[in-house]
């Protein structure tokens, strides 16, 4: 004989309250997971608007969960909101995008530092084998195969370094700047194995337990991707956001 069901709490009730607050906060979660996930595919355009009822619908939720995932998503950067006009995929200005460079580069170096006073051999091997995928992919010249690799790549380097508000504050850097950063590999296909060579240099230091080494490195890293940057806006058909000027970061010396 089946068990009998246990009927579902009322939502008038303590007990039931707290299940709808639960399945609630759960929904806003994945919804935000899930426009994050579009936005930083490209999937949502930088300055695309954002309809509260149209999301609601394509994800079969409610616009409760959907509204708080937008709140979310402005914390993180996201996307903005424009009074009396609605939610936005946020678009960057050169000069906004230079200013989180400078940021991402400092990260960067002190993961770099980190990691290699601190990665655990199962991440290091993890790491080779992100490398391994990485080499064909740039050989191709294979951008959407060598994107996704490339930001797995840095995020677990950034889990190696060992330090939860440093890995918080470098994942919403580069949520920030993915948008730039998939166009510029786009539109720079042809250095796609420079940059395959660059995150092997990175591995070597690392495992060696170089830090001075691997700092400078990734911070040099991060500036090779921000020349390539303004590269490519200086191209007829480049990236959609203003190139308004902005001030040269100077390499760190050697």
């Amino acid at each position: 004989m089946a068990a009998a069901k246990t009927p579902a709490a009322p939502a008038d009730t303590p007990h039931g309250a707290t299940i709808a607050l639960l399945q609630q906060h759960s929904l806003t979660t994945l919804v935000q997971r899930e426009l994050q996930r579009q936005i930083v595919t490209g999937v949502l355009a930088a300055g695309a608007k954002l309809n509260e009822a149209d999301v609601a619908t394509q994800l079969r939720v409610s616009r409760g969960p959907v509204r708080e995932a937008f709140r979310a998503l402005e914390q993180s950067g996201l996307v903005r909101t424009e009074k009396n006009r609605g939610v936005y995929v946020r678009q960057l200005s050169l000069a906004e995008a230079d200013e989180i460079y400078e940021v991402r580069a400092a990260l960067d170096g002190m993961i770099g530092r980190l990691a290699a006073q601190r990665i655990r051999p199962a991440q290091l091997q993890q790491l080779r084998e992100i490398i391994k995928r990485m080499q064909p992919a740039g050989r191709a010249r294979d951008v959407e195969a060598y994107f996704p690799l490339n930001l797995q790549f840095h995020d677990l380097l950034a889990e190696a370094a060992g330090n939860g508000a440093l890995l918080a504050h470098y994942r919403r850097i580069v949520d920030e700047l993915t948008l730039f950063r998939h166009e510029t590999l786009a539109r720079n296909a042809a250095h796609i194995p420079v940059s395959t060579k660059a995150h092997e240099a990175i591995v070597n230091a690392v495992a060696k337990g170089d830090a001075v080494r691997a700092e400078r490195l990734l911070f040099e890293h991060v500036i090779d991707s921000r020349a390539r940057l303004h590269a490519a806006l200086r191209e007829p058909s480049a990236l959609s956001a203003p190139a308004t000027r902005a001030t040269r970061l100077r390499r760190a010396p050697a």
